[in-house]
């Protein structure tokens, strides 16, 4: 029996940058369990999976398109310090949590800043990223 589209499975994963610093991992967690092609992970995450059998493991590299996308520079935009609340302690490299109007709260970074504004960047934090996948496939449930 091998994964297909719509399979309900149970993985342990590491997720790892093209430079080697893991930045997720399933290690001393619960295995993620998914449906595959639900959408629930990146679309690269979920291809890798098909045709896998029970116990395989696989080593995948996933290039942006296929993980959180590209940069977009039409996220990153400059705002006022004074429009940002104790936007005078914001420094370049924080994580800042931006409430959108549907009440949800999104994180930016803050890619630069001086005495005026900050530049915030609202892509996704691993965006732009080539991104390393160990998968063991656990179980087909």
């Amino acid at each position: 029996m091998v994964v297909k589209n719509g399979d309900k499975v149970k993985v342990e994963y590491t997720g790892s940058f093209e430079y080697g610093l893991v930045f997720d991992s399933t290690d001393g967690k619960a295995p993620l369990e998914f449906v595959v092609g639900s959408g629930s992970v990146i679309k690269g995450f979920d291809e890798a999976l098909i045709g896998m059998k029970e116990g395989e493991e696989k080593d995948v590299k996933i290039l942006p398109e296929n993980a959180y996308g590209n940069i977009n520079p039409q996220l990153v935009k400059k705002v006022l310090r004074e429009q940002i609340p104790n936007g005078d302690k914001i420094k370049k490299g924080m994580i800042l949590e931006l409430r959108l109007p549907n009440g949800q709260q999104m994180p930016v970074r803050v890619t630069n800043e001086n005495n005026k504004e900050v530049t915030l960047d609202m892509n996704h934090i691993l965006a732009g990223n080539v991104l390393n996948f160990t998968i063991k496939l656990l179980e087909i449930l």
